[in-house]
């Protein structure tokens, strides 16, 4: 619920008192008449400049971002979910048969329905989020602008997917806008984007910084790309390895041990980790308009709805009439198995009321087609959740309620 103010009302004797002083006050001043003259005149003085002060803003209106302020974020308690969502969850949960990590929250109402919500889980390039987070506040604090250009040449390639790495060409190399880096970022998960955005704030400290005043916890940013990737398969990153296939012939010369070694260190401590419940009530308050500026907060989430990646995960169940502004994440996979499968964002429904969901699996060894029937299921879980609460009089609805829809097809 929305904080409000308390303020402390003063006792009937407090109020006397006060106005015992006024009194005083007023008659002392009246017996130095050019006192009170220059008393009034300093007055209209203020008045005055700041009547100035304010037109001129209104005259000339500043074209970068409003800042937003860096403690912004509303504090909820999370609460749980309605029963029968939460009862849909651990069922898909138990079909799928390994563990997995969910948290959906109602971004108005702020209850949360969860299963291992709390665990941290790789996010991959679930955190570019972060990245593009930390990007448009210095752009709504005026130390960046979207429309300005940055060049990419041959050190700026990361590793994997990378479309703008491939043109990058001559010593000249790529002008691009960071808006566009943005949106290769988010809508195509480009790694060499995230990565030279990474540099053009200042690096991954900033991030976690970033991070830290916007009041966000259980999220991280576990540095660039070619950094964390390079460091998960085993290997020191060079610089030919922006060239992908040069990188992946490297690994494929490690032994076996090597890369077994690698990946436990990840997985044991992942240093991009967050935990569903984080994920979520960081996308519940980036909606509500608590992280950026009205303008920036629109651009991010226009982006997200634009995604391409993951289009089987939870994008595969929304029903007609309802978006989908989301962030996949995907790592490698080793020995039969996948590691940080992971799908999360804010679904809309026809009336407007929005729900941020993750998704996130550690490691798993089903194949991809569970694992989109899984995140599928999710979102229809959630769809179906709505329907219940528009067949219940909204002053009648009680979160804990509900029948289960277990025969919806989830």
């Amino acid at each position: 619920m929305p904080t409000r103010e308390v303020r402390a009302r003063a006792s009937p004797e407090q109020r006397v008192q006060v106005s015992g002083l006024a009194s005083e006050l007023w008659r002392r001043l009246w017996a130095r008449p050019r006192t009170l003259v220059l008393i009034a005149g300093a007055l209209t003085a203020a008045a005055f400049a700041g009547g100035w002060t304010s037109a001129l803003h209104l005259g000339a209106p500043k074209a970068s971002y409003a800042k937003a302020p860096a403690d912004a974020v509303r504090r909820v308690d999370m609460r749980p979910g309605p029963a029968a969502l939460q009862a849909d969850l651990e069922r898909l949960v138990a079909r799928y048969g390994e563990p997995v990590g969910i948290a959906v929250s109602d971004v108005t109402d702020g209850w949360t329905a969860q299963i291992a919500g709390d665990a941290p889980v790789p996010q991959q390039s679930v955190s570019k989020l972060w990245v593009a987070l930390t990007v448009l506040k210095a752009v709504d604090e005026g130390s960046l602008s979207l429309d300005q250009w940055v060049v990419m040449r041959k050190e700026d390639r990361s590793v994997f997917y990378q479309p703008l790495a491939s043109r990058i060409r001559g010593p000249d190399g790529l002008r691009v806008t960071l808006a566009d880096l943005l949106r290769h970022a988010l809508i195509e998960s480009d790694n060499a984007a995230n990565d030279k955005l990474i540099q053009e704030v200042g690096g991954a400290g900033v991030v976690t910084r970033a991070i830290t005043e916007k009041g966000l916890q259980n999220v991280s940013v576990g540095g660039t790309e070619r950094e964390l990737q390079t460091r998960t398969a085993g290997l020191d990153w060079r610089a030919d390895y922006g060239m992908t296939w040069i990188w992946k012939a490297a690994r494929s010369r490690l032994p076996d041990s090597v890369r077994d070694e690698a990946l436990a260190r990840y997985l044991a401590d992942p240093p991009d980790a967050a935990t569903p419940n984080g994920i979520v009530r960081a996308l519940a308050a980036l909606k509500r308009g608590e992280l950026l500026s009205r303008a920036s907060t629109d651009f991010m989430l226009g982006l997200m709805g634009e995604a391409r990646t993951g289009t089987q995960r939870l994008k595969g169940g929304v029903p007609r009439g309802w978006t989908l502004a989301h962030k996949t994440g995907t790592g490698p996979d080793w020995r039969g198995a996948s590691v940080g499968i992971n799908d999360v964002g804010l679904l809309t429904a026809p009336d407007g009321r929005t729900y941020a969901v993750a998704v996130m699996i550690r490691q798993t060894s089903r194949p991809p087609s569970a694992t989109h029937a899984l995140m599928q299921g999710v979102t229809r879980a959630v769809a179906a959740q709505w329907a219940r609460g528009q067949e219940v009089p909204a002053e009648g609805r009680d979160v804990a309620g509900g029948p289960s829809v277990a025969g919806a097809g989830l």
